[in-house]
C-alpha cells in the first residue's frame, strides 16, 4: 500500500499540469528551437574549425559559447520536447536528475563564458594612447577549463546533498528546487550562494564590461571622426553588437530568474501562479541558444569589411604622409591602392602622423 502511494505521488509530480494542446505546441516550439540552435551553433563551430590556425585567443570564448549552446540543445531539448508530446515527464527521478545536471552545467558555463568574454574584450580594447592587453591561447584555454570545472562543481552540489533538483511547476522540465528555499537552511544557503555567484555577479560583469567597451570605442572613434574620418558606422555596429549580446542574454533569462526568485520567497503561495505562466519564462530562456550565432555572423559580415577598409586607409595615409613629408595641416584627398589588394580606397587627409599612430592602437 505504501509503495503504491509512492508511485502515485511520483506520477502526480511528473504529470503535466498543462492541457494537451499547450503541451503539443510547447513540444513543437522546443523542436524548432533545438533545430535552430544545433544548425546555428554548428555553423559557428565549422567556421572556427576552418580557420583554426588564424583564430585569436579571445575567439576561443566564442567557440566555447557555441559549444555550451549546442550541448544544451542536444542533451536537454529532445527529452523536454518528448515529455511535452507525452503529456508527462519521461523517466521519473533519474532523467530529472540528468536534466537538472545538464541544465546547471551548460547554463552556468554559458553565463560565466559571457562574463569572461566581456572582461577579456574590455581589457583587449585599448584606450588611446594606451594599448589593450594581449592574451595568449594558453591563457584563454586555462580560463575555459576553469569555467567548466566551476560549472561542474555547482552542478554536483545537489547530488552531494547541498540543494536539490526537482520538477518545474508545469511538470515538463527539471531544475533547481527553488521552492525549497524556505523549507530548510540547506536549500536556502545553496540557492542564495548560487544566485549571487552564478547569476547576479556575472550579469553585473557583463553589463559593466560591455558598457565600458562601448565608452572606449566611443571616445576613440569620436576623436577620429573629429578629424574628418567618416567611419561612424563602424562605431555604431561594434557598440550595437556588444549591447545586443549582453542585453539579449539578460532579456532571455530575466523572466525565468524573476519567476524562480518569486518561487523562492513565495513557496507557500505557489498555487497562485498558473502552470502556463511558469512555462512561458522557461521556453523563452531556451531561445538564448538560438540567437547568439546569428548575432555573431550578422555583425561579423557587416562590420569586418568596413573595419578592414578603415585599417587599410589608416595604413595608406600613414605611408603617404611619411613618404611625401605631409604634416598635420595637409588638406585634400588621396586615392591609393593598398598593399596586397586590388582595391582602391579614397582616404581624406587631415590627421598628422603622430595622431594616426595613437589611433591605430585601438583598432587591432
Amino acid at each position: 500500500m505504501f509503495s503504491l502511494l509512492q508511485v502515485t505521488n511520483m506520477d502526480d509530480k511528473y504529470a503535466s499540469k498543462l492541457s494537451p494542446t499547450v503541451d503539443f505546441w510547447a513540444g513543437i516550439y522546443l523542436v524548432i528551437i533545438a533545430f535552430l540552435s544545433i544548425v546555428g551553433n554548428a555553423a559557428v563551430l565549422v567556421s572556427a574549425g576552418r580557420r583554426l590556425a588564424l583564430l585569436k585567443a579571445p575567439e576561443f570564448l566564442t567557440v566555447n559559447l557555441a559549444l555550451t549552446d549546442i550541448g544544451m540543445a542536444v542533451s536537454m531539448y529532445p527529452l523536454s520536447s518528448a515529455s511535452a508530446f507525452n503529456h508527462a515527464w519521461i523517466g521519473g527521478d533519474p532523467t530529472c536528475l540528468y536534466y537538472g545536471l545538464m541544465g546547471m552545467i551548460f547554463s552556468v558555463t554559458s553565463i560565466m563564458t559571457l562574463a569572461v568574454m566581456g572582461m577579456v574584450r574590455f581589457l583587449v580594447t585599448g584606450s588611446p594612447p594606451k594599448k589593450g592587453i594581449t592574451f595568449q591561447r594558453r591563457t584563454i584555454s586555462i580560463v575555459i577549463c576553469g569555467i567548466w570545472l566551476y560549472a561542474g562543481l555547482w552542478a554536483l552540489f545537489p547530488l552531494l546533498g547541498w540543494g536539490s533538483y526537482g520538477p518545474e511547476p508545469f511538470g515538463l522540465a527539471c531544475s533547481i528546487d527553488w521552492t525549497g528555499y524556505g523549507e530548510s537552511l540547506n536549500h536556502a544557503t545553496f540557492i542564495m550562494f548560487l544566485s549571487v555567484l552564478c547569476t547576479i555577479l556575472p550579469c553585473l560583469v557583463i553589463l559593466f564590461t560591455y558598457f565600458g567597451i562601448a565608452w572606449k570605442l566611443h571616445r576613440a572613434y569620436q576623436s577620429i571622426q573629429s578629424n574628418d574620418f567618416q567611419n561612424s558606422n563602424i562605431e555604431k555596429k561594434i557598440t550595437l553588437m556588444a549591447v545586443m549580446i549582453s542585453l539579449g542574454f539578460l532579456v532571455a533569462w530575466s523572466p525565468y530568474v524573476a519567476v524562480s526568485f518569486w518561487s523562492m520567497f513565495h513557496s507557500r503561495e505557489q498555487g497562485r501562479m498558473t502552470p502556463f505562466i511558469s512555462l512561458l519564462p522557461c521556453l523563452f530562456a531556451k531561445s538564448s541558444t538560438v540567437y547568439n550565432p546569428f548575432i555573431y555572423f550578422i555583425f561579423q559580415r557587416t562590420s569586418a569589411p568596413r573595419l578592414l577598409l578603415f585599417k587599410r586607409c589608416v595604413c595608406c595615409r600613414h605611408h603617404a604622409a611619411g613618404s611625401s613629408g605631409v604634416g598635420a595641416e595637409t588638406g585634400g584627398s588621396l586615392t591609393k591602392t593598398c598593399a596586397g589588394t586590388d582595391e582602391t580606397y579614397a582616404c581624406v587627409i587631415g590627421v598628422g602622423v603622430s595622431q594616426l599612430e595613437g589611433k591605430k592602437t585601438t583598432l587591432g
